[in-house]
């Protein structure tokens, strides 16, 4: 295929034959943001099919076994005899990307300040209706030492309707 005609799938991504899948990916999410219709400012007609061609160059691309086969076709044929063809390799999935750590955006900033004062008000708020009501906003543990010793104990008042002396109906 000449490059002038139909640029190599390479070509589409900005890349070199010999990427590895990691700066693949990156290439492919780079292009994608300018190339999307919804975010580029091409004529729709046009960002639609660039968007298409680069799905499909990153869809052969990143498929290792279609990858193979397709820079066997960008080959010229030479005169040496037939390869045997080599096992594929038994994953036949890409690998898992590795983590890329990136910025935060300006919509993920504003959504962490809103959690945060959202956090902060309901403390505020939660406070102030206890002190409004009179609530003891700092109390002792009943499971402290201290607190059980001046505790009262368990035992019911004599008065109490339930005592040793009723006999139960």
């Amino acid at each position: 295929m000449p490059p002038t005609e139909n640029p190599s799938l390479y070509d589409l991504l900005e890349v070199s034959n010999t990427v590895g899948f990691v700066e693949l990916r990156q290439a492919f999410r780079q292009l994608s943001k300018r190339y999307h219709p919804d975010t580029t400012t091409l004529p729709q007609a046009q960002a639609q099919e660039s968007f298409r061609q680069l799905q499909q160059a990153y869809a052969v691309l990143s498929d290792p076994i279609s990858r193979n086969r397709y820079d066997s076709q960008l080959q010229p044929p030479t005169a040496s005899p037939p390869r045997v063809p080599a096992q594929p390799p038994l994953r036949t999935t890409p690998p898992r990307p590795v983590g890329v750590r990136r910025a935060l955006s300006g919509g993920e900033w504003f959504a962490l300040l809103l959690l945060g004062l959202a956090l902060v008000l309901s403390l505020v708020l939660g406070l102030g209706v206890a002190w409004a009501r009179g609530a003891a906003l700092v109390r002792t543990p009943s499971w402290w030492p201290e607190a059980v010793a001046a505790a009262p104990s368990p035992d019911p008042p004599a008065d109490s309707p339930l005592t040793d002396a009723d006999p139960a109906p």
